[in-house]
């Protein structure tokens, strides 16, 4: 099996060889940089599997560093906030990382983030095995909503006949949309089946990925149930 490539780009010293250190018992391949221009240096030349990045760097902040690396690649970004900070949080969100951590942190908490980041990544096709959507059942792998076109087997999407850009995060959210459309789905469950977490995780991180979602296929297409969650209007 390959070694799994983390960059981690932190300022603070004691925390950026701490962590290092704990992520490579895990058996994590590191590259760790102090500062955001080097962290960008070092992701154009490793290309890793996956990036930690600190909110508050010098040089180029977390935030900027997330969205240089999501204009040129959709690589999972998992932002580190010292502060469970609404506008720390949504800014790194918007930029387009996949999920947050907020210092100080536990290393087996992170590792555990890391890991179910990459389990989604990995498997950004859609349900796992022997779970067959209800759309997909009904409709085969092309599922059409109006102007919307979701290939599930292909992982394409678009809009209008126009192909649409998305991350493997906010294509498997489209996908747990699809599959069930007309159908509301609490922030709970789709933080369970889209973020994979067992446990009860910040519902923001939902929020801020379907506003996305919602720029990039149309601001009407997914419903807000106040009080309950999400649809997509079949």
């Amino acid at each position: 099996m390959a070694e799994t490539h983390v960059l981690f780009v932190e300022d603070d010293d004691v925390i950026r060889e701490a962590t290092q250190l704990a992520l490579e018992r895990d058996g994590f391949v590191v590259t760790a940089m102090p500062d955001g221009l080097s962290g960008l240096e070092a992701f154009r030349a490793d290309r890793p599997d996956i990036a930690l990045l600190d909110v508050m760097l010098p040089g180029m902040d977390g935030v900027s560093l997330c969205r240089r690396i999501r204009d040129e690649s959709t690589v999972p970004v998992i932002m580190l906030s010292a502060r469970a900070d609404s506008i720390d949080v949504v800014l790194g969100l918007e930029a387009g990382a996949d999920d947050y951590v907020t210092k100080p942190f536990d290393g087996s908490v992170l590792v555990a983030r890391i890991r179910a980041v990459l389990r989604r990544f990995g498997h950004a096709g859609g349900p796992a095995a022997g779970e067959q959507g209800q759309g997909e059942s009904l409709q085969g792998p092309l599922l059409v909503f109006g102007d919307l076109e979701v290939d599930t087997e292909g992982m394409e999407v678009r809009r209008g006949g126009e192909p649409v850009g998305l991350t493997p995060t906010e294509m498997r959210l489209l996908l747990e949309f699809s599959s069930a459309p007309g159908t509301v789905l609490s922030r709970d469950k789709l933080l369970e089946r889209v973020w994979d977490y067992g446990w009860g995780g910040d519902t923001r991180v939902v929020d801020v990925h379907v506003q996305r979602l919602r720029t990039k296929i149309g601001q009407d297409r997914i419903e807000t149930v106040r009080g309950f969650g999400y649809k997509l209007k079949g």
